[in-house]
């Protein structure tokens, strides 16, 4: 058994934590996801229709739409529904103050995430419009213009900041494993001038390389998810927008991530060793 020595500690703990920096964005960008769905989702679509609308007439529509991919939900709400409605939040009898119901039945939509922006927008009030019962398709545009900008560009400079992150965990931890490395060059070279093959000297080094990358993962995995149970225990409305089949892909890549970088930074060190003369290594 190889002793374990000061350099080896110091790499993982290394490796550990550009791991763990790696994650908790990659968390972050997975929340940030989430609430992007989530507030996408809640933006409302008004289908008001004419006040003359026979019930056979809107109850079809309201069935057609349901069919439609883009639409999450629909929900048909009669004239008299929305005075009731409207009487609850006021607690005022408009039917009978005013003495005729002014309102129009309607039907809200939820549309899917990715059709709230603009274009898409637009594209399914043409799409509505082309009903004659419906008077007027209604949403909140400036709301969901601002939105599509703000989330464009906070998405951007994320991913930015990821993949300049995931240069600098590569490179860090190729450096860090080169440097533990470093003190095992003589042992090294004096396996080959035995007469020990290639392959035969790499294979210790390398299955000490994925055992030290799993541990290092497996801390930094820990590490995440008991920062994340933190965050969770204050603000536990987050599990409304985390999703947890991204989150365990996430700590998957982490671990793999460990394993894949270090087998491969240690596999070149030997092999880098293996090619210097003796008086090279000095």
């Amino acid at each position: 058994m190889k002793k374990i020595t000061p350099s080896h500690i110091y790499s993982a703990i290394g490796v550990s934590l550009v791991l763990f920096l790696l994650g908790m964005l990659g968390w972050i960008m997975i929340n940030g996801q989430g609430l992007n769905k989530f507030v996408r989702s809640s933006i409302q679509v008004d289908v008001i229709l004419h006040d003359n609308t026979r019930p056979e007439k809107y109850t079809q529509l309201h069935e057609i739409l349901n069919k439609q991919s883009f639409i999450e939900k629909a929900e048909l709400i009669t004239k008299e529904q929305a005075l009731e409605q409207l009487s609850k939040i006021d607690a005022v009898d408009h039917g009978e103050l005013l003495g005729f119901n002014p309102l129009y039945t309607s039907i809200v939509l939820n549309l899917q995430p990715a059709f709230v922006n603009p274009d898409s927008l637009n594209k399914v009030e043409q799409f509505l419009k082309q009903s004659n019962i419906v008077r007027e398709v209604v949403y909140a545009k400036p709301v969901v213009s601002s939105l599509t900008k703000v989330i464009n560009r906070a998405g951007l400079i994320l991913a930015v900041i990821a993949g300049i992150l995931l240069l600098s965990v590569t490179f860090l931890i190729d450096n860090t494993v080169r440097l533990s490395m470093f003190s095992n060059r003589h042992t090294i070279k004096t396996m080959q001038m035995v007469g020990a093959t290639r392959g035969f000297i790499a294979k210790p080094f390398d299955i000490s390389a994925a055992l030290s990358g799993l541990i290092s993962a497996g801390v930094a995995i820990v590490a995440i998810l008991g920062l994340r149970a933190i965050v969770l225990s204050r603000y536990p409305e987050i599990y409304a927008v985390e999703d947890g089949n991204l989150f365990i892909g996430l700590l998957v890549l982490i671990l793999v991530l460990g394993v894949v970088i270090s087998l491969f930074s240690t596999h070149r060190s030997v092999y880098k060793y293996l090619k210097l003369k003796v008086e090279d290594l000095y």
